[in-house]
């Protein structure tokens, strides 16, 4: 299932960058222009060649130090050093020991080495390399999101050795519902590098399934990584993994582990006492040994955006991980995102789903507010936050059990406006939006707290409010007075359900916090459509589907889902037929027609109007490159009044112009830092949010 050849051209977006090169000679520690032919003087020891913790652009390259005799057998290549760097002593990774140095000063010696662990691999490193420059970022900031930070005591502890794996019995398991699922696991479990588009039916056999491709893959003598959104994802996989591999034979990373757990199940990977891994995007870089097989579940989701510098997402991270060692790649969900489906169309994967028969059969049954007959019983259905349909739909289902209820927005009433001139009501002293957390609650601000308790409108000085968004809080309340004696439950990001039982229940929740039931849902009903469609978003359509599709896959097999959104959109008409994959080939097509990504690469600058003036000046920009803007940046709630005003910019070139782009803007920040400017300007690589 995957295309022949050994270039990164396979890789849409990511194929353009050339394979890390070889590691050149580097000026020495005090930052002298190298000379080449230049020679380590007789009896002086080894060199070291450093990554040094520093992310000033013009300073991204390794340093050469010499490697005093006493610690010559601790100083190896992956290792944790102590080096001093322009009069401060820094930490430091040793890339590789090299016999001379090409610097024709004179070098310092290694300070300390911190640790002997080697925990920085030849393949991470190669991998932080290009990711840094894929992004326009640097070495230290990657290496950073890539190598945990030490624990003395756990490294101490003694190392596990790996416990010995037997296959499971059956080789295909809930793969037999995907016509070429068989020949998937066939491929990984022969040492070959499948890769696949997989589009997963409703339910939650996911998780099964990912287990199984996992399992195959260790049966085949390779290592696997999967990486999922959230913890609670986290927590099913995991579960999962352990029904079928049994206990030890892989970890899980999360962040709420704690520093020091996290790094002692780091370690078991690195040291080959687990061969699998499961966890957040975190683990996108975990050291898996003879990496055969890269999971990414469901890449369309925003929690995967890493929100740190320089921004890499997992999907691409993974991608280049699975060229590298040549490993099959999964990357699913229930819908298919843009990017995924531009991996399909350039043959690096190809399409993983089941035949519409099967689909049919597993799909719930979606209906929408408006249809013809249900208007001429119902004539105010269009405009009814809870029309009649979804009332009936709810009260049969929970006659049988738990009904699911997504709203879009968390809290009470999280917008109100005007309730004369609909006017939307700000806070008088930093013009932030106000919101309700009670029906009995006066007014406050969402940005800086306060509380408008004398609130009048500045248009028509009405003092009275209405709501212009409910959020999930009222939406309890409200169900609650319509079902009265249903329990109602809320799930949310205050306090996240993680499972629910098969008794009668109202399940209130925000998406993506939508736990699963036992036996599935009965019913689901998706509320307030035209907030998630509405959003002033290049991907509001993709996402809105994305999490329509997530939520109703909750739902047994033929029940009822309705959904508040106009049948004649696009996106409905996808959920209503269980074609997301029709849904995002037109959407692709469409935004390669106008120059939008995935099908066009864009960076995005933020700064003051003068810090961007400047970058864009020292910046040798790709022929054919188009600046957009700059437009002024909405002011941030932490910002205060004093901030500086900021602009954003976006540059926007052809795919295959991508590396150039980022070459250029890594460059310019490059020459920023080495004159010193006094504002750094933030840049990101294909942002998600464009608009």
């Amino acid at each position: 299932m995957t295309k022949d050849g050994g270039g990164t051209d396979l890789i849409p977006g990511l194929d353009e960058l050339p394979s890390a090169p070889a590691a050149k000679p580097r000026a020495g520690a005090k930052g002298r222009s190298p000379k080449k032919g230049a020679r380590r003087p007789a009896g002086e020891s080894p060199v070291a060649r450093v990554a040094v913790d520093m992310s000033l652009p013009h300073l991204d390259r390794p340093f050469d130090y010499l490697v005093p005799e006493e610690m010559d057998a601790k100083v190896v290549p992956g290792c944790r050093v102590r080096v001093r760097f322009a009069g401060q002593l820094v930490d430091g990774f040793v890339l590789e020991r090299v016999a001379e140095s090409a610097h024709d000063g004179k070098l310092l010696f290694v300070e300390r080495v911190t640790s002997s662990e080697r925990v920085l691999t030849p393949e991470v490193a190669a991998l932080v390399r290009e990711v840094a420059d894929r992004y326009a970022g640097t070495f230290a900031d990657v290496l950073r999101l890539a190598v945990p930070p030490r624990h003395a005591r756990v490294e101490a502890e003694p190392v596990a050795a790996p416990r010995e794996f037997e296959p499971p019995g059956d080789g295909v398991g809930v793969w037999r519902d995907y016509p070429a699922g068989a020949s998937f696991l066939g491929a990984l479990a022969e040492g070959r590098a499948p890769r696949a588009v997989w589009t997963a039916l409703p339910g939650e056999d996911w998780t099964a399934a990912v287990a199984r491709a996992v399992a195959t893959t260790l049966r085949g003598g390779r290592g696997a990584l999967v990486v999922v959104a959230d913890g609670r994802d986290v927590a099913r996989v995991d579960a999962a993994l352990k029904a079928e591999l049994g206990e030890g034979r892989h970890v899980a990373l999360t962040a709420e582990l704690g520093p020091a757990e996290r790094y002692r199940r780091w370690l078991a990977v690195l040291r080959g006492a687990a061969r699998a891994v499961v966890g957040t995007r975190a683990a996108m870089f975990a050291p898996v040994a003879d990496l055969g097989l890269v999971v990414l579940w469901d890449d369309g989701d925003d929690v995967h955006a890493e929100p740190h510098a320089p921004y890499p997402h997992p999907r691409d991270v993974l991608a280049l991980r699975a060229h590298r060692a040549d490993a099959g790649a999964l990357i699913g969900g229930f819908t298919r995102t843009t990017d995924a489906t531009l991996l399909v169309e350039s043959g690096w994967a190809r399409a993983l789903s089941a035949d519409r028969a099967r689909v049919r059969t597993a799909m719930p049954r979606v209906r929408y507010v408006g249809e013809d007959a249900q208007l001429a019983r119902d004539a105010a259905a269009r405009t009814a936050r809870l029309p009649n349909i979804a009332f009936e739909a709810a009260r049969k289902a929970l006659e049988e059990g738990p009904v699911l209820v997504q709203v879009p927005r968390r809290g009470y009433v999280p917008g109100v406006a005007c309730g004369r001139c609909r006017t939307p009501a700000q806070c008088a002293a930093c013009q932030g939006p106000l919101s309700l957390t009670s029906s009995h609650a006066a007014p406050h601000c969402r940005w800086c707290g306060r509380i408008a308790g004398d609130w009048h409108c500045p248009e028509c000085g009405f003092v009275q409010f209405r709501a212009m968004v409910v959020g999930a809080k009222r939406t309890a309340e409200e169900l609650g007075r319509a079902f009265p004696g249903v329990p109602v439950r809320t799930s949310g990001r205050e306090s996240v359900l993680d499972r629910v039982g098969p008794e009668r229940a109202l399940v209130v929740s925000t998406p993506g916090a939508e736990p699963p039931a036992e036996g599935g849902y009965r019913a689901a009903l998706l509320l307030d459509g035209w907030v998630l469609l509405g959003r002033p978003d290049l991907r509001a359509g993709e996402e809105t589907l994305r999490r329509w599709m997530n939520a109703a896959s909750l739902v047994r097999p033929q029940g009822p889902v309705v959904v508040a959104a106009e049948g004649s959109l696009p996106t409905v008409q996808a959920l209503v037929r269980w074609d997301p994959v029709t849904y995002a080939e037109r959407e692709l097509d469409e935004r390669r027609q106008v120059g939008f990504p995935p099908a066009a690469r864009m960076a995005s600058l933020t700064a003051t109007p003068a810090a961007i003036r400047e970058l864009l000046a020292d910046a040798r920009l790709p022929e054919g490159a188009e600046v957009l803007g700059p437009v002024p940046v909405p002011s941030s709630p932490q910002g205060g009044g004093d901030a500086p005003e900021k602009e954003r910019a976006l540059i926007r070139v052809p795919r295959a112009m991508g590396p150039a782009l980022a070459r250029a803007l890594k460059e310019a920040q490059g020459v920023r830092s080495a004159r010193k400017a006094a504002e750094t300007v933030r840049v990101q690589i294909d942002p998600l949010e464009l608009i």
